[in-house]
């Protein structure tokens, strides 16, 4: 299982998970009730509920290198072009824009 931090400017915005079944994220509590709270994506409105789907997210997708600059990547950190998600946790931590992700390595709290 991988899980990710995604912060909207330096606020957590929620969780990101992959596991067995696919991909879901969920906006946190604190986020939901902040008053300058917006959503990440038009595609991923502020709402309670976990989203959920089998491949990752197209916004979140959309965040990742693409041509030349994944290739660097992935020969860099030796990873698979394939697993979004690792790729995902590696190359986003400082994204432009306003949405940055975190990697929550295995034994840290969400």
């Amino acid at each position: 299982m991988k899980k990710a931090r995604v912060y909207m400017y330096d606020k957590i915005a929620g969780t990101l998970v992959e596991d067995e079944e696919g991909f879901h994220f969920t906006y946190s509590d604190d986020y939901l009730k902040s008053v300058n709270a917006e959503p990440i994506s038009l595609t991923i409105p502020l709402v309670k509920e976990t989203f959920s789907s089998k491949v990752l997210f197209p916004f979140f997708d959309g965040l990742i290198p693409e041509g030349w600059l994944l290739d660097i990547a992935a020969k860099n950190w030796k990873l698979d072009e394939r697993d979004r998600m690792s790729i995902l946790l590696v190359t986003c931590m400082d994204c432009i824009g306003a949405v940055s992700i975190e990697e929550i390595k295995v034994g840290e709290d969400d």
